[in-house]
């Protein structure tokens, strides 16, 4: 089978996929209802050809060998129902990975309700760093690539001091977001669950994903059965601070853990003034990592990756000198502009936890400056209000709190009501907009938080606070 036509190319993770399958020598073409940069151009740049919609007749267009369906497909759209009238070979994007990809390599998977995209990051910078053979599929754009998805590259020589043991033989490596969202309309099982991981960071678990699970007792059983597709020979790296994984584990663990945050395991030492810090193997200082990476959750996340490159041989001194290079994810925390002594970010944090972390390792950063939070609830759950009762907690530390309600059907304004006397709350966007830069002042960090292209808010807000006297 060597055309494969994807439906559902434009997402992070289709397109990631589009690309592997390109370098592996498969025809590749795609559809989506829209496509916007920088998915659009990546896949130009592949020479993808993409159709716009989801129409049957470009089935006669694009007669592949097997069609790749995205779980944004749903029953109802014409080219899923003309492919299940015809009889064409369908599968999900998940499996096609690990039938065609996965099955090669040595894989290590990162699951987690946060985290997630800057762990994968992380690890495959490792990883490639030490001179190993690494591919990797992210539902982000690591900077330290130029690219979210590639196949293993050829292995550099190593030298005694990036490895701990003696590897006789190089395998290929590949590192995955292993996203517990549902796989396709045919296969509610988590996407996790194709993987088959030798390797599996557990970075934390929270509720989430209020669309398609019903409560934490749910999420927990698909990440149980993420648990029993893993060896006994495999590493199961288990963050110690997050208490709902305990009650995975409990349903039975055949794999050996290493434990994250405490005391018996790894865990941060010494933290210095730029963010620096130690890191200690059952009480005992085994490295340093001299990074400017904001955050305690960017600390608990390199924990959970030096834990893991120990398994494949990566000394923790070739782990932490890595890291030290790491130059994050798009989208984390990223500068977009200073304009007018006036900074302006742009984060992905769309849960409560992640909101609130976000705005913490801000904090730390700027001391008593002002930030103004922007935010858009925009995800699934956020849309439901699932998690709208512990938003004016995440929300509390910064000075002002301006929410985009677009598309929002539940009551902001009340539930927020914790915050009024420093919040705003909109759903016409340019008054949300003209209310941001009128608050704006010289010295402020504007945190803009959302999990989509928030209607390009960022340059707005740049271009208009260049336009205003201050």
């Amino acid at each position: 089978m060597k055309h494969i036509h994807i439906i559902g190319i434009g997402g992070t993770f289709m397109g990631g996929l589009a690309a592997i399958a390109k370098e592996a020598g498969f025809t590749v073409s795609g559809c989506d209802a829209k496509m916007y940069p920088p998915m659009s151009t990546q896949l130009a740049q592949l020479g993808v050809d993409v159709a716009e919609g989801f129409d049957a007749e470009q089935l006669d267009q694009y007669k592949a060998d097997i069609y790749v369906i995205g779980n944004v497909a749903r029953r109802g759209l014409p080219i899923v129902e003309a492919i299940l009238n015809r009889g064409l070979p369908y599968v999900s994007g998940p499996q096609w990975l690990a039938e065609n990809v996965l099955r090669h390599h040595w894989v290590l998977a990162v699951a987690g309700t946060h985290g997630k995209t800057t762990t994968a990051s992380m690890l495959a910078w490792v990883l490639a760093d030490s001179g190993l053979a690494t591919g990797f599929l992210i539902g982000g754009l690591p900077q330290n690539f130029s690219v979210s998805a590639r196949l293993p590259q050829s292995p550099k020589i190593q030298s005694d001091n990036h490895l701990s043991g003696s590897l006789t033989t190089q395998p290929t490596f590949f590192v995955i977001e292993a996203d517990e969202y549902d796989t396709a309309f045919f296969d509610k099982r988590s996407k996790f669950v194709h993987y088959r991981p030798r390797t599996c960071i557990l970075n934390n678990l929270e509720y989430d994903h209020a669309d398609i699970f019903a409560d934490l007792a749910a999420i927990q059983t698909q990440f149980h059965h993420l648990v029993r597709t893993i060896p006994s020979e495999g590493l199961l790296v288990r963050n110690c601070q997050s208490p709902a994984l305990d009650a995975v584990l409990a349903q039975g663990c055949w794999t050996p853990l290493a434990n994250f945050g405490c005391d018996d395991g790894w865990s941060i030492g010494q933290v210095n003034e730029n963010g620096g810090f130690s890191v200690r193997f059952q009480g005992k200082t085994l490295g340093q990592v001299e990074w400017t990476l904001l955050g305690e959750h960017n600390r608990m996340n390199a924990l959970a990756v030096i834990a893991a490159v120990q398994h494949v041989g990566v000394s923790v001194q070739a782990a932490c000198s890595a890291l030290a290079r790491f130059q994050n994810v798009k989208r984390r925390m990223e500068i977009k502009g200073e304009i007018n002594d006036i900074t302006v970010y742009d984060d992905f944090a769309h849960h409560p936890t992640a909101i609130a972390t976000t705005i913490d390792g801000l904090r730390r950063k700027v001391g008593s400056a002002r930030i103004l939070a922007v935010l858009e609830p925009r995800s699934n759950t956020m849309k439901m209000g699932a998690m709208k009762a512990a938003l004016p907690t995440s929300l509390a530390e910064a000075d002002h709190i301006f929410c985009y309600t677009g598309g929002v059907d539940w009551d902001v304004q009340a539930a927020l009501n914790a915050l009024s006397g420093k919040l705003y709350v909109d759903k016409n966007f340019d008054d949300f907009v003209a209310a941001i830069v009128t608050e704006a002042k010289a010295g402020d960090h504007i945190l803009v938080m959302s999990n989509g292209g928030f209607n390009g808010i960022h340059d707005i807000l740049l271009h208009q606070i260049s336009q205003k006297a201050v």
